[in-house]
This record gives structure tokens, C-alpha cells and sequence, in this order.
């Protein structure tokens, strides 16, 4: 079985990979969220919640929404909100340190034991739909060419389909950063992203708040 152990302090990481080894796993290591969202080929995944360059839960959000792999959350954090906000956030286990390699075995072996829902690969919003999986945008059959940071952005918005999604919300989950020149930069995005989608409007701005996607008055 292939895990990815997404941990920033290597003593930590090397200690827990050379553990999962001894128990037959196959061990990938990935000390930042980025590196995580760029690995491909495992089976669960393990995710410190300190990460350097973005919160461990927003990385465990990122992998929930494309897909049903199972989540293990490490953190020296142990009180019931902070696992509370970890299950929430799309985990499927939490594990506050210190353990042991004997508990942490056990947690992965139960999480991939668990019968899983398949993963709605597909969203559809009005004559617009998304594919997850092949990371494709039709609208009214007519493909619908997106960068990956539009992509991005359009499934968020997807998902909240009928909803206001607040820019704030947009720029920590696409950019991780609410400052000027990442709000510029979604300004952008959002006009580019309108353009591609052509007409009639579906990506519709509630001034001084964020964006909603779907027919106007919808939600």
C-alpha cells in the first residue's frame, strides 16, 4: 500500500516513514502542501496540520473535493474542537500526538477498510458541467478551455452552486494569501473566467461580498 506522509519536520517524517516501512508500506514523502498537491499514486494520505506554506486542513479540503482517498490528520493539537474541525473539514481520521507507530497502523488499516462513496466527478450547474476527474468544463455541449488556476476557481464556485462564495474564502483556497496583489489577481481570473463562459451570465458578482454561480435569482 502507498502512503503519502506529508510532514514539514523531517526527523518527524524520516522516524514515522522508516515505522510504515517496517509494516510494509510503501512510503512517500512530502514536506509542503504544494509537493503534496503534486504527488499522484497513493492510497491514504497523512497530513501534519503545521505545514509552511498553508494550513494542513485547507490541503485536507483540496484532496477531499477530488476524490474519496482516505485522510489521516497527525497534530499536537488534541482538543475536541480542533478534531472536530479536522473531521469537518473532509478527514476521515485524527490522531493527536505523540502515538505509536502500533495506533497509527491500525488507523490507516481501519480508514482503507472502510467502504467508500464514489466521488461526484461530475457537477452541474444550469447548461454548465464540470468533470472533475478529467478536469474538462462544458457549456451547452461546447467545450470550455480553463487554466488550472480558473479551473480551480470554477469548482469552487461549483460547488456552492446558488451560493454567494465570499472572496475571501476564493483567495485562501486558490491562492492561500487575502492580500492586494492576490485580490487583483482574482479580480482577473474572475474576468477572464466570465468571458470563457460566455452567455447568457452565469458567474454573477454580489458587489462588496463575492461571486455566485448559477442563473440569477438562483439560491
Amino acid at each position: 500500500m502507498n502512503v503519502l506522509l506529508v510532514e514539514n519536520d523531517r526527523r518527524v517524517a524520516a522516524a514515522l516513514a522508516a515505522g510504515l516501512r517496517r509494516y510494509g508500506y510503501a512510503v512517500a514523502h512530502a514536506s509542503t502542501g504544494r509537493e503534496a498537491r503534486q504527488a499522484t499514486g497513493y492510497d491514504v494520505v497523512l497530513i501534519d496540520l503545521g505545514l509552511p506554506d498553508e494550513d494542513g486542513l485547507a490541503l485536507c479540503r483540496s484532496i477531499r473535493r477530488f476524490g474519496g482517498l482516505p485522510i489521516i490528520l497527525l497534530s499536537s493539537r488534541g482538543a475536541e474542537q480542533d478534531r472536530v474541525l479536522g473531521l469537518r473539514a473532509g478527514a476521515d481520521d485524527y490522531l493527536a500526538k505523540p502515538f505509536g507507530m502500533a495506533e497509527l497502523e491500525a488507523r490507516i488499516q481501519a480508514v482503507v477498510r472502510r467502504p467508500r462513496a464514489a466521488a461526484n466527478a461530475t457537477i452541474v450547474v444550469d447548461d454548465l458541467t464540470l468533470d472533475l476527474a478529467a478536469r474538462t468544463v462544458r457549456r451547452a455541449g461546447r467545450v470550455v478551455g480553463l487554466t488550472p488556476k480558473e479551473f480551480g476557481l470554477l469548482t469552487q464556485l461549483a460547488e456552492r452552486r446558488g451560493k454567494v462564495v465570499h472572496r475571501e474564502q476564493l483567495l485562501l483556497e486558490i491562492w492561500h494569501d487575502t492580500g492586494r496583489a492576490a485580490a487583483r489577481t482574482l479580480d482577473v481570473h474572475i474576468t477572464n473566467l466570465r468571458a470563457k463562459l460566455g452567455r447568457p451570465p452565469i458567474l454573477h458578482t454580489v458587489r462588496g461580498v463575492g461571486y455566485r454561480l448559477g442563473a440569477a435569482g438562483a439560491g
